[in-house]
C-alpha cells in the first residue's frame, strides 16, 4: 500500500471540504442576510397559431401597458420588452426611494437587463416573463444595458434609468 499517495488523497479530500462548506456558507450568507436571490422566471407567454412572438407578448398583460406605473406610496412597476437592438420604454423618471419591480421578456433572442450601479440583472429570453424589484436609494442617471451578446448593434442597446 502506498502511504504517500493516501496522504496526498486525504489531504485533497479534505481542501475540498473546506472548499465546498466555504461556498455553501458563502451562498447561505448572500441569500440570507444580503437577500440576493436569482431573478426567476415567472411566466411564459404563449403564442396562438399563426401569431408572432411580438404580437403575443403586447396582447399579454402587462405588456399592453408599457413603461412605468406607481401601484403605491414609493412604490412603482416598470414593464420593459427587449428587441434587437432596443429597450422599450426607453427612458423612466424615478423619485429618489422608489422600490420599482421590473417586468421584462424580449420577443426575438435572448437579451441581457442590466442596470449599471445596482444588483438589477436579468436574462430576458423570448416569451419568458421575468421580474426583480430594486429600491434606488441615490439620484442619478442609471444606464441599462444588454450583457448578452445579441448581433451587430447589440453594443448600441441601452436605455435609461433617472432618479431625481
Amino acid at each position: 500500500m502506498n502511504h504517500e499517495a493516501e496522504r496526498y488523497e486525504r489531504f485533497f479530500l479534505i481542501v475540498s471540504g473546506v472548499f465546498l462548506v466555504g461556498f455553501l456558507v458563502v451562498l447561505a450568507y448572500t441569500s440570507i442576510h444580503m437577500r440576493v436571490m436569482l431573478p426567476g422566471r415567472v411566466g411564459t407567454i404563449e403564442a396562438k397559431p399563426g401569431e408572432s412572438l411580438a404580437a403575443a407578448v403586447f396582447r399579454t398583460p402587462p405588456f399592453n401597458h408599457l413603461g412605468l406605473t406607481k401601484v403605491g406610496p414609493d412604490e412603482y412597476q416598470a414593464v420593459y420588452f427587449a428587441q434587437a437592438w432596443a429597450f422599450f420604454p426607453r427612458e423612466i423618471d424615478l423619485p429618489v426611494g422608489a422600490r420599482v419591480k421590473f417586468i421584462a421578456t424580449s420577443v426575438d433572442i435572448t437579451h441581457g437587463f442590466f442596470i449599471a450601479g445596482t444588483r438589477v440583472n436579468m436574462m430576458l429570453l423570448p416569451g419568458q416573463i421575468s421580474e426583480e424589484t430594486y429600491t434606488f436609494h441615490k439620484p442619478g442617471k442609471y444606464l441599462l444595458l444588454c450583457h448578452e451578446y445579441c448581433g451587430l448593434l447589440h453594443h448600441t442597446m441601452h436605455a435609461w434609468v433617472i432618479v431625481k
